[in-house]
């Protein structure tokens, strides 16, 4: 055996908080895209403060009794400060036990990233600015995508993954393709989402349909990635089953991204002949208005978080290293063999 392979038992709390602080910034995506679709940020004027109080100490029944648009920004303003907890006890977590420097640093990068996330929300609302608005649309799923990225680079199978397998290179290029594609999609969305006053309705169009036509390119794919993924990965389950769910998001985002249009604008002219536009009614931030907008903003931000941890999934396969990178990686040294079988 090689005495310089440290057979000390994975500590569990960094993949633990990995996993809490992306299944808490999730929510908040959520909670996030419901502020701009009632067009609540200026519900609450002042910042850091609520009216005057202390973030925490703003009084509950005050809270709970006020109207949704104050009710949906305070809390997305507490939901942040819990992220930007857990994000610290992540960082702390990590430093103490994961000796790779580049996850300490990559915990360091999480929590920097949530305070200015949080500082932009703030100006957002001292500045009402509509342009700040977009940046904070942008970051805020970048920083989702970095929580998924540190849940799985703290995890077993990341771990285990010491074997290169070299068909996992033919799909680096593509992986990193899907994954710029999805930023773009995130950037043109947040423009649609926070739109100019300013804008013309041609530039609109032109917006939209350059939206459109990125969404058809990302769908067709990520369909053929997963159905290429799921024929080649037949030994790495975890790998096919990776890309088929990205086919599925995508398919789910173009069925959102209809259902928004039709919510917000009615149905598109060109089935106008058919009739169907007369049987909806556009109700201004009506629940199915604001449901469906969200969700779209939502998975938009899966699709961002999944594709980039696609590409950590395929890079780690193609240029996979030893698994004693990690101090106590792997509690048996019969583990440390079976590293490469997930």
């Amino acid at each position: 055996m090689n005495s310089s392979i440290d057979l000390k038992p994975t500590h569990q709390w960094p993949h633990r908080l990995a996993v809490i602080l992306a299944c808490a910034t999730f929510p908040l995506i959520w909670v996030g895209g419901l502020v701009t679709t009632y067009d609540a940020g200026m519900a609450v004027p002042d910042w850091p403060s609520t009216y005057g109080y202390n973030l925490f100490l703003y009084p509950l029944s005050t809270w709970l009794a006020a109207p949704w648009d104050l009710f949906i920004e305070h809390g997305h303003r507490l939901l942040g400060a819990a992220v930007g907890m857990i994000a610290i006890a992540f960082l702390v977590v990590t430093w103490r036990y994961d000796s790779r420097p580049w996850m300490k640093w990559a915990a360091v990068g999480a929590l920097l990233l949530v305070i200015v996330q949080g500082v932009l929300g703030g100006q957002r609302v001292v500045q009402n600015s509509r342009q700040i608005a977009q940046i904070h649309g942008i970051v805020g799923p970048l920083f989702f995508t970095l929580t998924v990225f540190l849940a799985l680079a703290t995890s077993r199978w990341w771990q285990r993954s010491s074997e290169r397998l070299s068909l996992a290179g033919d799909y680096v290029v593509s992986a990193w393709m899907i994954a710029g594609l999805s930023f773009l999609q995130l950037v043109l969305g947040s423009n649609l989402r926070h739109v100019d006053s300013f804008m013309s309705a041609g530039a609109f169009s032109a917006f939209v349909a350059f939206h459109i036509a990125v969404a058809l390119i990302l769908l067709c794919m990520m369909v053929a990635v997963g159905v290429s993924a799921f024929r080649s990965f037949k030994g790495r389950p975890v790998m096919a089953r990776s890309a088929i769910l990205l086919s599925l998001l995508a398919l789910t985002q173009v069925g959102l991204g209809v259902g928004t249009w039709i919510v917000k604008y009615g149905w598109p002219s060109i089935v106008a002949r058919f009739g169907v536009e007369a049987n909806v009614v556009v109700q201004v931030e009506s629940l199915a208005q604001a449901m469906v907008t969200t969700a779209h903003v939502a998975c938009g931000a899966l699709i961002l978080a999944f594709s980039f941890a696609w590409v950590a999934r395929v890079s780690r396969l193609a240029q996979a290293q030893p698994s004693h990178e990690i101090t106590g990686s792997t509690s048996s040294a019969g583990e440390l063999a079976a590293g490469g079988a997930v």
